[in-house]
Parts: C-alpha cells; structure tokens; sequence
C-alpha cells in the first residue's frame, strides 16, 4: 500500500517513496521573528500542475478509472469526457470539475470522483543571474516560500547586482507570461517603507517561476 500525505484540508496526496524523498531533501523556508517569515511558512493547499500523474478513480464505474499525466495546457484526457482542465485547481475542485463534465456530458447523473496524485511534478524556480548561487530551487509542497527567501538561498546578491530591479518571469494558466520588476534589495536592507512595495518583495513563488537579477551599471 502506498503512503498518504494529508494536509490539515484532507488532501489526498499518495506518491510513495518519490514523494517521501522529494520531501526530505525539499530545504524548509527560512527567516524568523518578523511578519514576512510568519507569512512564508504558512501551510497552502496542494494545487495542480502541469506533469502531476493523477489516479482518477469514480465510483462504482471502473470502467472510467484510469492513469493520467496533466498536459501542458493544464488539462487531463478522461474516458468518455476528454479534456478535462484541472491545472492550479486544489483536488476537490478538480474533482468537482471532473464531476460536473460527466453531468454535463449526460453520462453520469450522480457521479462521486476521487482523485489522488500519483507521481508529483518538480515544483522548482529557476534563480539565474547576478546572485551568488544560480540554480534551480525547490518549493516545499504545501509550505509557502518568498522572492527574498529564495534570493537568499540563492546566497544573495553578488557586489554588482541591481537588486533593486528584480525581474520575475511568471506562466499562467493559460500560456501566457507575466513579468514582475521588483525592489527586493532595500526592502532587505529595511529601506522600503513602500507597504505595496515590501509585499511585492515577499511575494508567494510558484512553480516555474524564473528569477533574473542584472547587474548594475557601474
């Protein structure tokens, strides 16, 4: 029988020893006794995301039971009902949405579908640039990590970083991508009394985010 991992919202997370490895080497969230710390380590709910292998199990219908990889648009290929989207969703509401497209689709009337995750995609963030460790960095699971946390663990600055002019390279949902400049250095330093500012600093990475930093011109 394989383990389960249950977050405090009775997630359903099975993905036995890659999973109980994954967790061991995944580096906890550092920084303690201020608010953005406090904030950082706060427990998040499992999300989906693209390569995630989920086990799709409805009862009483084996027939529709089966295996499948989340693609990289974010959808699953079900029996019956095909592309299902379910990327950046919590399992319940991938589960609803799974639910409602049998009803939709008038094969099911009372369908009750149980998703567990099977194999988990790495959930990394890339950190290039003028910092003293380039590297891809893992994000704990269901624990929260900052910019300025993975900044430092990147080692910090290097002496020509602009570190006031961080770029971070967000992809959405649907393709697209977002691009963030922020000023993670003088709210490091204490010098950022800016409220939006400081909260853009500690803002919650996700997976695939890719982190530049330039370097200054001298």
């Amino acid at each position: 029988m394989k383990p389960q991992f249950r977050s405090p919202s009775s997630i359903r997370l099975v993905a036995g020893s890659l999973l109980a490895a994954a967790l061991a080497l995944m580096p906890a969230a550092r920084g303690q006794g201020s608010p953005q710390a406090a904030e950082s380590k706060k427990t998040l709910p499992y999300r989906i995301i693209t390569n995630d292998r989920l086990g799709v199990h409805v009862f009483q219908e084996d027939d529709l039971g089966i295996t499948a990889r989340v693609d990289a648009k974010g959808d699953i290929n079900l029996n019956l009902i095909g592309q299902v989207h379910v990327y950046g969703q919590t399992l319940e509401e991938a589960e609803r949405a799974i639910e409602n497209a049998y009803i939709d689709g008038r094969y099911l009337r009372h369908p009750k579908v149980i998703l567990t995750v099977e194999e988990l995609a790495p959930r990394e963030v890339s950190v290039q640039g003028q910092v003293k460790i380039p590297n891809r960095y893992s994000l704990p699971i269901e624990a929260a990590t900052t910019l300025a946390e993975v900044i430092s663990r990147a080692g910090g600055f290097t002496d020509v970083a602009k570190g006031t002019a961080v770029r971070l390279t967000r992809i959405l949902p649907d393709g697209s991508t977002k691009v963030y400049e922020i000023d993670v250095d003088s709210v490091q330093k204490g010098k950022e009394k800016n409220k939006a500012k400081t909260e853009q600093a500690n803002m919650l990475l996700e997976p695939g985010d890719i982190i530049y930093v330039p370097e200054r011109i001298i």
